[in-house]
């Protein structure tokens, strides 16, 4: 049995993901489609306090966009992604300490909780923002599984502390709605569908 893949046209566009997320890079390489990560960028993650908090997303995935170190060439597309957690209207990006991924987790225990993730795409015409909703079930942690995944798995490149693919997705997650791989950080199905949208 020969395996063939689908080969999605982009008809000579360079796609090029500004991201140093592993995650988002493996989700991408899941479409099967060429791409080059380039990471270089001047944008602060910051926003505006009014900002509703289902547009933070957006907001700082168009502003990394916009903060590419360089320009874009003609036939080149950049993929940009911010994602945040939303719990009881709190928003949560990623923690800088033990006791803020700790205090995260614990915000989590026994909770739904939205994660939202947007996704930019800019060539040197156009420019396309869009985002993708989940909703996740923690189960109640204790304290000695709280503890047992920040000091094991480190998660303080994960937005709301936690990465669903890890140790803690395992046992803590009783059931989603939505994508997983948005809740991972990159909504494929909505990539493979605006990218199709965009190149036309």
């Amino acid at each position: 049995m020969v395996l063939t893949f689908y080969d999605m046209d982009i008809k000579g566009k360079k796609i090029i993901l500004g991201s140093n997320s592993p995650r988002r890079k493996e989700l991408l390489a899941g479409l099967n489609i060429e791409f080059t990560v380039d990471t270089g960028n001047t944008f602060e993650e910051v926003y505006d306090a009014t900002t509703p908090h289902e547009r933070i997303p957006e907001v700082l995935s168009e502003g990394k966009s916009y903060g590419f170190h360089r320009e874009l060439q003609q036939d080149e597309i950049l993929i940009t992604s911010d994602t945040l957690v939303l719990c009881e209207d709190r928003v949560m990006g990623k923690p800088h300490t033990r006791e803020e991924a700790a205090d995260m987790l614990r915000c989590l225990s026994g909770k739904d909780h939205k994660v939202i993730t947007a996704i930019t795409l800019r060539d040197s015409h156009k420019c396309t923002t869009s985002s993708d909703t989940a909703i996740v079930h923690f189960k109640e942690l204790s304290d000695k599984e709280i503890e047992y995944y920040i000091d094991t798995f480190k998660p303080f490149d994960k937005a709301g502390a936690y990465g669903i693919q890890e140790w803690i997705g395992y046992i803590g997650i009783g059931h989603i709605e939505g994508s997983f791989f948005t809740i991972m950080g990159l909504p494929v199905h909505l990539v493979y569908q605006e990218l199709n949208n965009f190149i036309g």
